[in-house]
């Protein structure tokens, strides 16, 4: 690895060589709750389990376990370590943009490495409140699914547009739209070119 021209800041090696928090033995580990995005048979797939102090509401350990890259282990590896000690409203704010600025950002083309860690913790507290008598705090999606291999809705699409992504390479690069089967390609341009019209087009 060292003879290798490292393209990622060192913060991202750390994390890629030496992730915090990965699930080695999920039968023992008492979760309270888990959240899993994408699809397995697709080729991307993210679980994240985590424990909850009940009268604090903070989430107090979190394990995760997933495949890809050395961004996108290295990003749930950082995630995890921001969700632990926050309260269930916290950890459901963070993004992936927070993500990457917290390993010392991430090379543009990279960012979409950090989206499913996010997703799998939103999932994953919204699932604590549905089986803690909670329900009126889970947060329902009001977009659409675009992208159901990795629950890409329009919204994604339409704030990674706002930030600049004018084709569909960049909304891949943004969102990772299209990346696994390919089949929301033709939609998720006609959005695309939808929300360039209605932010852009003067």
């Amino acid at each position: 690895m060292d003879n290798i021209n490292w393209l990622y800041s060192d913060k991202v090696k750390d994390h890629f060589m030496h992730p915090r928090n990965v699930l080695m033995d999920e039968a023992g580990f008492q979760a309270d709750a888990r959240g899993i995005i994408g699809n397995i048979k697709c080729g991307d797939e993210m679980l994240m389990l985590i424990k909850v102090d009940k009268e604090k509401m903070v989430i107090t350990d979190c394990k995760w376990k997933t495949f890809g890259c050395a961004s996108a282990i290295a990003s749930t590896s950082v995630l995890s370590e921001m969700a632990i000690g926050k309260t269930l409203d916290e950890a459901y704010k963070i993004t992936s943009h927070d993500i990457a600025k917290a390993l010392g950002s991430l090379p543009e083309h990279k960012i979409h490495c950090s989206v499913l860690g996010d997703k799998a913790l939103r999932a994953a507290i919204n699932d604590y409140y549905m089986h803690n008598g909670m329900e009126e705090k889970v947060k329902k999606e009001k977009e659409h699914i675009i992208c159901q291999c990795l629950g890409i809705t329009d919204k994604e699409i339409e704030d990674a547009v706002l930030e600049g992504a004018h084709t569909y390479m960049e909304l891949q690069e943004h969102t990772k739209i299209g990346t696994v089967c390919g089949k929301c390609k033709e939609k998720s341009i006609e959005l695309m070119q939808q929300y360039m019209d209605k932010y852009f087009k003067k």
